[in-house]
């Protein structure tokens, strides 16, 4: 029986490995061409879009993992169906139940790893991502150079006579104007340092000028740093489950949350629908697997995605009770009536 087993899981890691590589290699390309619509916004260097590809690692691996296990699981049986080894399996009193819990201890194993992916990796990975895409998104809206134009910084307007060599800046010149003052800063040199996502600026050498209806000051200063800046909103949690459980996108984290629950489960709970459309009888049964392996997937997909802006959380029983009824109904009616 062990031989049994070994065979059976071989031919569904070959075919597994053939459908993942690919499937993961097109996610991989879309999500790219979506990463690499932040370079209108923002500078990126390869590196960085490496990191960024790396964060959406995990969403990648989810989405494409449950398709690939049902896709795979049910191909490997239809193809040995049509070499007439089922056939054989099941002369030899072998009932189909044995195929479903071969299948099963994989199917529990990728379930597991999906439910610790999108419940534990998932939150880090998106913190990860936004923040570094906020804190890019603060150096892209500080993007000095000299020209005759002034730039925005916080509440200040800047003004760059040129650039230096070394990143900095010099014969800088900065306004700042409310209804009880206006202040005039000027300086030889100016470097901007962004301290986790907060931006300031470094004043070297300068003077400053503070004037209002009732009075006019002037200070020299070696270094002065301009505090009142913008700064990048970053997203802060401690644990996985402070993640889920904080108010903020609360809605959108119900639904990722109820349609993540689904698709962990989806390897487990479909085996009953991959060995009814995997197992046939070539000489009797015309195959059409790939319209009914497209058939189960948008049902599955339609129904979690379409039923959840309704019930909520009661999707997750009402979707996996209701499937793995209907599914072990064909199961009996198709397979274990006929073998």
């Amino acid at each position: 029986m062990n031989k049994l087993r070994s065979y059976i899981i071989s031919h569904f890691s070959l075919l597994f490995l053939s459908i993942f590589l690919p499937l993961f290699s097109i996610a991989s390309v879309i999500f790219l061409i979506k990463l690499a619509t932040y370079t209108a916004i923002i500078q990126l260097t390869i590196w960085e879009m490496t990191k960024l590809y790396f964060f959406i690692l995990p969403e990648i691996l989810f989405y494409t993992l449950p398709i690939t296990f049902f896709i795979a699981a049910t191909l490997a049986l239809f193809k040995l169906s049509t070499d007439n080894e089922i056939i054989v399996l099941f002369s030899l009193g072998i009932h189909p139940k044995f195929i479903i819990k071969t299948l099963l201890k994989p199917a529990m194993f990728l379930s597991a790893l999906l439910i610790f992916d999108f419940f534990i990796l998932f939150p880090h990975a998106t913190v990860l991502s936004s923040n570094f895409v906020s804190y890019k998104k603060s150096e892209a809206k500080f993007n000095l150079s000299a020209s005759e134009f002034g730039h925005s910084f916080g509440n200040w307007l800047l003004y760059v006579g040129n650039n230096n060599s070394d990143g900095t800046y010099g014969d800088v010149f900065l306004f700042n104007q409310n209804k009880k003052e206006e202040i005039l800063i000027g300086a030889k040199r100016a470097e901007v340092i962004n301290n986790a996502g907060i931006l300031r600026l470094k004043l070297t050498d300068g003077e400053g000028y503070s004037y209002s209806k009732d009075k006019f000051s002037q200070i020299n200063f070696d270094v002065m740093h301009i505090n009142d800046t913008m700064t990048t909103d970053l997203t802060t949690y401690k644990t996985p489950l402070e993640y889920w459980l904080s108010e903020d996108r609360r809605e959108n984290k119900i639904h990722m949350f109820i349609t993540d629950i689904l698709l962990s489960i989806f390897p487990m709970i479909s085996l009953f629908l991959v060995a009814s459309i995997g197992i046939v009888h070539v000489r009797h049964q015309k195959g059409r697997i790939y319209l009914y392996l497209f058939l189960g997937i948008l049902l599955y997909y339609g129904a979690t995605i379409g039923l959840q802006k309704v019930l909520m959380f009661y999707t997750i029983p009402l979707v996996s009770i209701v499937w793995l009824a209907a599914t072990y109904f064909i199961y009996k009616k198709n397979i274990v009536s006929r073998f």
